[in-house]
Parts: C-alpha cells; sequence; structure tokens
C-alpha cells in the first residue's frame, strides 16, 4: 500500500508544478478529481509539423507503483501515425517496461526509467508527432503510407487536424 500513496503523491506534484508552470504545447488535467492516476492530455500539434494546429486528447493511465512502471497514453483523438496503434495506445520507448527488448530493437537506456515525468513523457509524444519512426511501427498501414504513400498520408493527416479543431 505505501507504494500506491507514494505513487499518489508524486503524481499530485507533478499536476502541481504543471499547473504552476504549464509548458508549451500541452495542457493536462485529471479526468476525476477523485482519481490521480487517471489524466486528461490535450496535445497541441507541434509547428511545423503535418500535425500542426492539430488539438489530440489522450488518456494517460498510471499504475500505482508509478514510477517504477510506466504509464499507458491512448489518443482518444483520431490519429493517423506510424507509432499509434490503431486503438490509440501510443507505442514510444521511454513508455515500454525498463530492461532489455526482447525483440531487440530497444536499448535498456532508452526505455522507462523512474526520471520520466509527465512532462518528459509528454514532450516525447510531440517529438514523435514530428519525427515518425517507421522502423518498429505500431500502425502497419500508417508506416507503409507514410514510406510508400506520402502524399496521401499527409492528406490523411490534414483531414484529422482540421477535423480536430473543428471538435473545439
Amino acid at each position: 500500500m505505501a507504494s500506491t500513496s507514494q505513487a499518489s503523491l508524486l503524481l499530485q506534484k507533478q499536476l502541481r508544478d504543471l499547473s504552476k508552470n504549464p509548458v508549451d504545447g500541452f495542457s493536462a488535467g485529471l479526468v476525476d478529481d477523485s482519481n490521480i492516476f487517471e489524466w486528461s492530455v490535450t496535445i497541441i500539434g507541434p509547428p511545423d509539423t503535418l500535425y500542426e494546429g492539430g488539438y489530440f486528447n489522450a488518456i494517460m493511465s498510471f499504475p500505482t507503483n508509478y514510477p517504477n512502471s510506466p504509464p499507458t497514453v491512448r489518443f482518444i483523438s483520431e490519429m493517423w501515425h506510424p507509432n499509434v496503434y490503431p486503438d490509440g495506445r501510443v507505442c514510444i520507448s521511454i513508455l515500454h517496461a525498463p530492461g532489455e527488448d526482447p525483440n531487440g530493437y530497444e536499448l535498456a537506456s532508452e526505455r522507462w526509467s523512474p526520471v520520466h515525468t509527465v512532462e518528459s513523457i509528454v514532450l516525447s509524444i510531440i517529438s514523435m508527432l514530428s519525427s515518425p519512426n517507421d522502423e518498429s511501427p505500431a500502425n502497419i498501414e500508417a508506416a507503409k503510407e507514410w514510406r510508400e504513400r506520402r502524399d496521401d498520408f499527409k492528406k490523411k493527416v490534414s483531414r484529422i487536424v482540421r477535423r480536430s479543431q473543428e471538435m473545439l
């Protein structure tokens, strides 16, 4: 039980820090004030990327042993990206459990570490939007389109960005 209360205190501190010192490019808050382990995050598509100007909502769910284990992040807004599963789950190295990669794609140093914060996670997701990794994709179709039919990929993302703006 001690780890749950430690995780809760750490998440409360990170939420306070983000409220006091907001970070450009995203906002974060609780989905429900009674549950510190589930956050609602809005990421603004970064400038000079295909996602520029889009508003993308995601749910960040933290395990009770946070920060020893990583949260999961799932877009609830429509998203077309090689590193986002069709169901919205984000696939980036720092969200993978610590240790060696059984598939040999990632170094242990690229995976989850307890030093990561909500801020560093979201900044990594923003970076992912800027530069997709099509070497180990979560969404095979998006990666294939990114590699082979870039114009179609751009058009699809443009539509998604436009729709995200209309949802405001």
